[in-house]
This record gives C-alpha cells, structure tokens and sequence, in this order.
C-alpha cells in the first residue's frame, strides 16, 4: 500500500495520464423523465488530507467547490468527504462497493504498480479493485470506447431481496430495469439484476442475509440530484415513500438536500443545484 501523505512519486509517474485529464467542469448525465441522475457518493473519513489525495492523484479526480462545499468531480458523479470515525468499512452493508470505467486500462494498471498502489486482481485481467485509505475498495475496469479517461459506472448492492430492491428504485426514482454481465465472472458467465439510472448502474447482488445500513459506514450514503427537489418529495409521498429529514438549504449555497432510506437500509441524499456552477 502507498502513503498517501507522500504522493510525489505518484504525480511524477502520472505524466499526461491525469494531468489535464478531465474536463474543467464535468456534467452529470441527463436527467430521466423524473428530473433525477446519479449525484455524488458520500464518505465518512479519519484523515479527509489522505481521501482527498486517494481520490486526486490515484483515481484521477478534479476538486471543485460549490461555495463551501468540496466536491472531487469525476464524469457521472462527485465524491464528497466528510470527517469522521465509522463503525466498519461498506464491507457487511448494503452498499458493498462502488466502481469506475476507465479508457485505457493497461496504462492505469501500469501506473498503479509503479506507485505501489494495492491493488485486488480478479479474473478478469481487465478488472481491478484498487484500494484506499479507510479499507476503501473501488472496482475498476477498462472499456475502450469511454469518451474520457475515467467515469462512475456503477453501486454495487448486496440485498437479501433482489426483486424488491430492484422494484422499489424503479418505483421511487425511475430506474430502468434490466440485468447487466458479471464482468469478473470469466469461468463462469452470468447476469446480475440492475435497474439504470442516468449517469451509474445500480447494481443488485444477491445476499443470503439481510446486510447493515450505509449510515455510520465508510460509504454513509449516496446521493441522487433532481431537477426540482419539492416536486420529486411530493411525488415520493403519493407512493408512500417518506424522508428521514425535510428539504433544507444549505447554508452560503443554492444546494437544497433531503435524506431517506430505502426498506434495504440505504441512506439516500437528495440534492438540488449541486453542481458548481
């Protein structure tokens, strides 16, 4: 595992890999036909210094602000980080993990060896986990005909009901359903339940036994920005769906946020008017 506090050998191996890699200000995707896309993905952090250069100089991301708030801006997603103690990594919950496509995945997998980056292999030579700080596992694989270096993919869900999760996230946000490929099942091929959203996949595995809440963990929670955040609250109450805290302002932003949980314990962020602007 590198230190993260030393990231000089990184950046020097880098070279034009990431320098000037993405866009200057990366949109999310489209809306679907609730005003919703994938948002950001939220961590709960012991050292945010250590994250913030996981994040930049390893994954490849941009630090923009939308007034007070830190955003680390990948294509189809910002992560955001939040200082604190965790009861356990996302291991154990219902969001296992999160992961990322990437353009060329020789040269990435090149330049994390060279910077003695842990790393997780499958096998699926084209499929990586690549550690962090904080037992942080992003899985990782490489798709050719990416427009850009990197971009979210997709959350991936650990759920004792894979019917009703996938249900419940085409009933609460529009999710299109559907089943995707095991990319790391070589030996052994099949398809896992997956509901689409603009911008990420939403990845269903199964688990023979219900798996903790997000909240408290490593990932704490992910989040969805909408078009019109009243609106999408309203429209969540008529199909019985409540929130955990009403629509709020940000303070010093024009960010509104509401939180809710889903029945499989994921905490949910809502946000309107998070991208910088």
């Amino acid at each position: 595992m590198t230190t993260w506090r030393s990231a000089k050998t990184w950046v020097l191996l880098c070279g034009t890999l990431l320098t000037g890699a993405l866009p200057a200000q990366a949109q999310l995707a489209m809306r679907n036909q609730l005003g919703i896309t994938m948002g950001h993905v939220h961590l709960t952090v012991k050292d945010v210094d250590a994250q913030r250069q996981f994040w930049t100089t390893v994954m490849g991301g941009t630090v923009v602000k939308n007034g007070p708030l830190e955003l680390i801006q990948f294509p189809g997603v910002y992560v955001m980080l939040r200082q604190g103690d965790t009861s356990g990594p996302s291991a154990g919950t219902i969001v296992n993990h999160f992961g990322f496509t990437v353009k060329d995945m020789p040269a990435w997998l090149a330049k994390w060896k060279a910077a003695n980056i842990e790393l997780e292999p499958t096998e699926n030579p084209n499929e990586v986990y690549v550690h962090g700080p904080d037992n942080i596992r992003v899985e990782v694989y490489g798709e050719p005909a990416l427009p850009t270096p990197i971009s979210m993919n997709h959350i991936h869900y650990q759920a004792s009901d894979v019917p009703g999760i996938k249900a419940w996230y085409v009933k609460a946000f529009g999710a299109n359903p559907g089943r995707r490929p095991c990319v790391a099942c070589l030996s052994r091929p099949s398809m896992i339940e997956a509901g689409d959203m603009p911008g990420v996949n939403l990845t269903f595995g199964g688990s023979r036994t219900a798996q903790l809440p997000t909240k408290g963990r490593v990932i704490d929670h992910i989040g969805f920005d909408v078009e019109n955040l009243d609106a999408l609250v309203a429209s969540l109450a008529a199909k019985g769906i409540t929130l955990d805290s009403p629509v709020r302002q940000v303070p010093n932003t024009s960010v509104k946020i509401a939180f809710l949980t889903d029945p499989y314990g994921t905490y949910i962020e809502l946000t309107q008017g998070l991208e910088p602007k």
